[in-house]
């Protein structure tokens, strides 16, 4: 279900802005616009997010004036005190790390994190 609170773009990626999400059942139930070189053209969408047909699709309800929704990404750094093949901690810097580590560890690693809200969930 689109959400007006929520940010969306087109599947070939042009911004694109909500203003209702309670149109008429008939198709034309998410009134927004979307983004060109000219600026912002009205348009409406299915309440699945498909373009409807000549609502500011430009004649050409196409999968790219389809609706897609944009998850935060988040980037992050940790390091894990490996202490064996299950037993391993987590933490927010280098130094952290060292202070927390003991003896049994075997190794400490960089994990370059990468990822949008909501995966795995």
């Amino acid at each position: 279900m689109i959400d007006k609170n929520r940010t969306y773009r087109t599947r070939d990626g042009r911004e694109v802005r909500i203003y209702a999400t309670d149109g008429d059942g008939s198709g034309s139930a998410i009134h927004g616009a979307i983004k060109n070189f000219y600026g912002w053209v009205a348009t409406v969408w299915n309440p699945d997010g498909k373009c409807h047909w000549g609502a500011g699709c430009y004649g050409d309800p196409t999968p790219a004036n389809d609706l897609i929704e944009v998850c935060p990404r988040h980037k992050w750094v940790v390091w894990l005190n490996i202490y064996g093949p299950e037993s391993f901690t987590s933490h927010v810097s280098r130094e952290q790390a060292e202070d927390e580590s003991d003896e049994e560890r075997i190794a400490c690693v960089r994990v370059d994190l990468d990822f949008c809200e909501g995966d795995g969930l």
